[in-house]
Formats: structure tokens, C-alpha cells, sequence
């Protein structure tokens, strides 16, 4: 058995045992099942919420992706991560105390008791398509990444079931304890692997100064924090991350899951700083690969070529860390969307109300289909799913009308959620089919702009104001 597969072997088994143990801490709640399952009972202390936000941040996207980027763009591509610190800050200084507080499960029902059933409706499916899709790609960035650094082991197919073999027992036998706790060890890994492969990746190739010294010229040009993507990238990151941040419901059910208020705020704040240097130590990666394999077909390969040149086990560590950051963003996707069928449609369908002893494998078939219906997606339609993840913008109907409510609620109109919301989506359905009718460079510009234009009408011209969302008694 080679070195870096028992390491992977041994940290699999690790987060197996974590979320047997976390089965304990659901049977030891004395409140309902379903809430100890889905939001860890409220219960969640700020390292918890902490590593919750740095795992869901830093996954495929953020060391592949920020590699193959770097591949060509440089340094700068690390503001992918930063941007995702900076939505952290901003959720934990604006509403993660307001989202404890309002004791409520998913961003829908928030809308919906503001707007009404329908608006509730039309945002449960706009947060699914978003959702669904990021975290059926997690499963093929899983199988991607085994298939790149074991192929003598894994094909990708084998790769992918492999993953999504973990991610589902993870998440169906541990819920959202298991998802926190598995954390603690992810985060840490992620950091550990990346750190100790950069600076085996630069004893290997000589040391910065070589590795400058092989780089199209101007070398410097390579490590300039802006220049490589341009202001207009780097801001669009940033307007789209604190966008999404604020309203994604895999990152505000982290906030529901607080033990309160205040431990939901500096969960946040910690989790939001130790976002930030990611990104830019993965670009690094991308810089060494253009220097030492100037002709790689794909630049998505840079990282996975860099990984195969490092010591058995630091590949072994860097191995499990870039499984790490794909288990930790996924898991944590899986239960929010799990989250958003089961109070949203299921709850609404089946309107009886669900026995106690019935709660927990009620839940746990929810994450199951859940979990099924985005791994068949992985499976059978990875192309429209690369296209669907720009719908991230469409959170932006939803972070202007929640932080209506809490900042500017005399100008927010009843009448307004629906539409707000469906615009929202009409406006990604034409930047992603009718490339000719783009404003801007990015999506986010749009989208604040005809939300923004709409909230505004609305405040002017209708007059019945929108109900004010107050805390909710836990049932």
C-alpha cells in the first residue's frame, strides 16, 4: 500500500468514527430530534461555527480552481478566498445576530413570513437551483481530485463514487453535529497539507528566486495583487461573495445552529479572518506550475501536476487536505439543501404533523433523496451544472429584501417579494441564455441594479408595508 493512500485511509476512517460518535449527542437531546439533526439543537459553540465557515469556503473551488487560475492570472487569483472572508466579516458583523435571534430554519421561510406562501414558493427553488448544483460538482471535484493524485487506484468514475459514498454517510448518519465536528479535523488538515506542500513544492524547484527567474516576463507582474485579473473581476468576487454569503442557506443555517446570539456573531468574525489567506497560498501553486509546466493543456491540472512532484507523505497529507476542503464544503451543502426540501416542501405537503419518534428518520430520508438526486447529477449532466453555478447572483433578491427588514423597513412593500425574487431569477436565465442583453461585466452588477430598481418603484407606488420578520417560537 503506498504511503499517501493509507493516510487518506486513515483520515477516512477518522471522520467515520466522528459522525458514529455524533449519532450520541442527537439521542442526548431533549428537544426535537429533527432540530437536534438539522441545527445541532442550537447548540453550536463559536469554534464550531468557526470551522463551519472556513469548510464550506474553502473546498474544490479554492485550491483546484484558484490554481488553475493563478495558472494565467497570478497572485490576484487569490481574491477568490478573500472575497469569501470578507462575505464572512460581513454576515458576522450584520446579521448573524439577527438570523439567531429569529429562531427560524431556512432563508424561504424568512421570506415567506414577510411576503407570503408564494414568494416562500418561488425562493425555495431559486435556493435549490443554486444548491443542488454546487454541491453535485463537489462530488465530481471529489472524484477529479482521487482519480489526478491515485491513478493507479481510483478511475475518475471510481473516484466519485468513492466520494460520494462518504459524503452521504457522513451527513445521513451524523447530521449537522457530525458535519461541525468532522469539521475541526478538516480545517485543520486543509491548512496543515497546504502549507507543508508549498514549502515542499518549493524546496523541490529550487526556491522562490529560481522559480521567478522561469516565469514569462515581467516575473513581477506575476505576484501583483490586483493586476492579473483586473479591479472589475476582483470587485465582482467581492459583491458576489457578500452577496451570497449573507443569504446562501448553507451559510445562514450556520447561523441558526449557534448556541446564541453572540456565538454566532464571533463565529463569523474568526471564520471570515481565517478565510482570508487561503486563496492566495493556493495561487502560488498555480505561479510555480506556469514557471516549472509552461504547456499544460489544461491549467486546471496545475495543482494535481504540482502534488505529484512532492515527498510521498507530504502527497499523502496534500492528498487528504484537498479531499478535506471538498468533504467539508459538501457536507455542509448536502444539509442545507436537505434542510430547505424538508421545511419548505415536505412540511408543506405533508401538513400532519410528524410523531417524535418518527422525526429522526424522517430527517435522515430527506438527506438520503437529497443526497441521491445531486449525486445522479454528478453523474449525467456536469456541463449544466458548471453553467447553473452562476446562479449564485440570483441571492441578491434576498440579501436587499432581509436587509430591508432589518435596516430600512419603511420603504419595504408586501407586494414587492414575489417580484423582487422572480427578476432575480429572469435576469440569470437571460446573462446565462441571451449573452447579447448583458450590462456589466459580471452578473452581480445587474442583478443589484434591477433589484435595486425594483425595490425602489415599489416603495414609491404600493403602499402595504411588508410584515416584520420577529423572532419565532421553536416547535
Amino acid at each position: 500500500m503506498s504511503i499517501q493512500l493509507g493516510i487518506l485511509i486513515v483520515y477516512v476512517v477518522v471522520l467515520i468514527g466522528i459522525s458514529w460518535w455524533s449519532t450520541k449527542l442527537q439521542k442526548k437531546a431533549s428537544g426535537s430530534k429533527m432540530l437536534s439533526y438539522l441545527l445541532a439543537g442550537r447548540n453550536m459553540p463559536a469554534v464550531v461555527i468557526c470551522v463551519m465557515l472556513v469548510g464550506l469556503a474553502v473546498g474544490g473551488a479554492s485550491t483546484v480552481g484558484v490554481a488553475e487560475t493563478a495558472y494565467n492570472a497570478g497572485f490576484s487569483a487569490g481574491w477568490y478566498n478573500a472575497a469569501w472572508g470578507m462575505g464572512g466579516i460581513a454576515v458576522g458583523l450584520f446579521v448573524a445576530k439577527f438570523f439567531r435571534k429569529m429562531s427560524v430554519k431556512t432563508i424561504p421561510e424568512m421570506m415567506g413570513l414577510m411576503f407570503g406562501p408564494k414568494t416562500r414558493f418561488l425562493s425555495v427553488v431559486n435556493q435549490l437551483l443554486v444548491m443542488i448544483s454546487i454541491t453535485a460538482l463537489q462530488y465530481v471535484a471529489g472524484g477529479s481530485i482521487l482519480k489526478a493524485l491515485l491513478p493507479d487506484i481510483f478511475t475518475f468514475q471510481g473516484g466519485l463514487i468513492t466520494t460520494a459514498l462518504i459524503f452521504i454517510f457522513i451527513t445521513v448518519v451524523g447530521g449537522y453535529w457530525a458535519s461541525g465536528l468532522t469539521n475541526i479535523i478538516n480545517v485543520v488538515m486543509i491548512y496543515i497539507g497546504i502549507i507543508a506542500a508549498l514549502i515542499n513544492t518549493l524546496g523541490v524547484f529550487g526556491g522562490m528566486e529560481v522559480i521567478k527567474l522561469t516565469l514569462p516576463p515581467p516575473s513581477a507582474a506575476w505576484f501583483h495583487p490586483i493586476s492579473g485579473l483586473g479591479i472589475a473581476v476582483v470587485a465582482g468576487y467581492v459583491a458576489v461573495m457578500v452577496t451570497m454569503a449573507i443569504t446562501t442557506q448553507a451559510v445562514a443555517q450556520i447561523s441558526f445552529a449557534a448556541k446564541d446570539e453572540k456565538t454566532a456573531k464571533w463565529g463569523f468574525l474568526a471564520g471570515g479572518l481565517i478565510i482570508l489567506p487561503a486563496g492566495f497560498l493556493c495561487a502560488f501553486f498555480g505561479i510555480i506550475a506556469r514557471s516549472q509546466f509552461p504547456n499544460l493543456e489544461n491549467a486546471a491540472m496545475a495543482l494535481p501536476t504540482i502534488a505529484a512532484q512532492l515527498s510521498p507523505f507530504v502527497g499523502g497529507i496534500f492528498l487528504a487536505s484537498l479531499w478535506a476542503a471538498d468533504i467539508s464544503t459538501a457536507v455542509a451543502l448536502l444539509m442545507g439543501c436537505s434542510t430547505l426540501v424538508l421545511e419548505d416542501i415536505v412540511k408543506k405537503v405533508y401538513t400532519k404533523p410528524i410523531k417524535k419518534e418518527h422525526e429522526l428518520l424522517v430527517s435522515r430520508l430527506t438527506v438520503l433523496g437529497v443526497s441521491l438526486l445531486s449525486f445522479l447529477l454528478a453523474l449525467t449532466v456536469v456541463g449544466i451544472l458548471r453553467t447553473i453555478t452562476t446562479a449564485l447572483a440570483i441571492t441578491t433578491s434576498f440579501t436587499l429584501l432581509i436587509l430591508s427588514d432589518i435596516y430600512f423597513h419603511k420603504l419595504n412593500r408586501k407586494a414587492s417579494g414575489f417580484w423582487i425574487v422572480l427578476l432575480s431569477l429572469l435576469l440569470w436565465v437571460v446573462w446565462t441564455y441571451l449573452p447579447q442583453f448583458r450590462i456589466g461585466p459580471a452578473l452581480i452588477y445587474m442583478e443589484w441594479v434591477g433589484c435595486g430598481a425594483l425595490f425602489i418603484l415599489f416603495a414609491i407606488f404600493a403602499k402595504e408595508p411588508a410584515n416584520r420578520l420577529v423572532p419565532q417560537v421553536e416547535k
